[in-house]
């Protein structure tokens, strides 16, 4: 069952009358004519309770405000896609199609992640809910119906690549669930398309799902199974990115030295170069600069006073287009500062964490940030 508005309202922290405001902002923004406040309160209320359906009109608006699918926003399981009275014809007629699908589609796949992936980065994953459903229902539909493993793989890997960027998406909308099952998602088509890059990486990703859910040593354990499996077929970069999140991993659940280490086999590994983009895998953003930031957010985490040193220079280096990741920067700061008795500084951070956060709509963040808040 999915959700329900309910529920990703008081997920997402907000009352009825911040749902009904965000909602009007939300229809300004972009010239849509909906209700007035007062029958907004009606309707959100019976909504909620189910007494009245809610329309397409304003699904249209709820979906990419809350950063959920249609079936979470109604409470409603999936659909079953309904039986077809004459299904050879009609299976045929899918292979067929799939069979024909051409490397300029495949590539047409990639292209589309990557613009998502790009949206998601500078504007965050809420109002991206649906581009991103369509866009994996066409690759597993895709998937589903090609037989060879010739025509499999290369729509399985772009598969794998954009399950993995939706997953991460969810989890930062706050729909955990949804997350993990993107995951295994991603999972599933890495292992058909034998692609162990975005195997480990998917299973890398999927170990923050553990370690938000409050099992950090649970979390480190599925790290390191990332880097043990197909480790000899990994890319240094792809191994640098999972010993940085291992790091990260491992300081959330109180294991410094462990931490430390797996920093050091971080730095060891990277390649050279302020080149960030992984060539065989262009999910992995890793360089020197965000690998300092990286550094400097286990340093805070761990209460060690050199993190101070490696987050401002991250600060001054990190692309403008990482918004999100800028919130992240801004809340290490924060629990540095805050460490150090610095008060002022600290409320300074966080008040640009908080903006950030609120600017890409993210779920994980804006936590971090009440949890922080609640320390000054």
């Amino acid at each position: 069952m999915g959700m329900g508005l309910r529920t990703v309202r008081t997920a997402r922290g907000w009352s009825q009358d911040r749902l009904i405001f965000e909602m009007e902002r939300y229809a300004q923004q972009r010239l849509l004519d909906i209700a007035s406040t007062a029958s907004l309160k009606t309707y959100v209320s019976e909504w909620e309770n189910g007494k009245r359906a809610i329309s397409e009109r304003y699904a249209m608006i709820l979906r990419p405000l809350l950063g959920v699918t249609d079936a979470e926003l109604r409470g409603e399981p999936a659909k079953l896609i309904p039986q077809q009275t004459d299904g050879y014809e009609d299976l045929l007629s899918r292979i067929d199609s799939a069979r024909s699908i051409s490397e300029t589609m495949v590539q047409t796949f990639f292209d589309q992640t990557e613009l998502l992936r790009t949206m998601d980065r500078q504007m965050g994953a809420a109002g991206l809910v649906d581009q991103m459903a369509g866009h994996l229902a066409g690759m597993e539909d895709a998937l589903t119906f090609a037989v060879l493993p010739g025509t499999r793989r290369p729509i399985a890997t772009a598969l794998a690549g954009a399950a993995t960027l939706a997953a991460w998406q969810a989890l930062d909308a706050g729909a955990v669930e949804r997350a993990w099952r993107h995951y295994e998602l991603a999972k599933r088509a890495a292992q058909d398309a034998d692609a162990p890059l975005y195997l480990a990486h998917a299973m890398g990703e999927q170990a923050y799902v553990l370690r938000d859910a409050g099992r950090p040593e649970m979390a480190v354990e599925l790290i390191r199974d990332a880097q043990r499996t197909y480790a000899d077929r990994h890319s240094p970069r792809l191994k640098a990115w999972l010993s940085a999140a291992e790091a990260e991993l491992c300081a959330a659940a109180g294991m410094g030295d462990d931490a430390r280490h797996a920093l050091e086999r971080a730095e060891a590994t990277l390649p050279d170069g302020v080149e960030a983009r992984d060539a065989d895998m262009l999910s992995i953003f890793l360089n020197g600069g965000h690998l300092a930031r990286w550094r400097g957010n286990v340093l805070a985490t761990l209460g060690d006073s050199a993190a101070m040193e490696e987050l401002y220079a991250a600060l001054g280096t990190v692309d403008p287009s990482f918004v999100r990741a800028r919130s992240g920067l801004h809340s290490d700061l924060t629990q540095a500062h805050l460490a150090r008795g610095e008060l002022d500084e600290a409320r300074s951070h966080l008040q640009q964490a908080r903006l950030l956060a609120n600017r890409t709509g993210s779920v994980r963040y804006r936590r971090r940030v009440e949890l922080l808040t609640g320390r000054l």
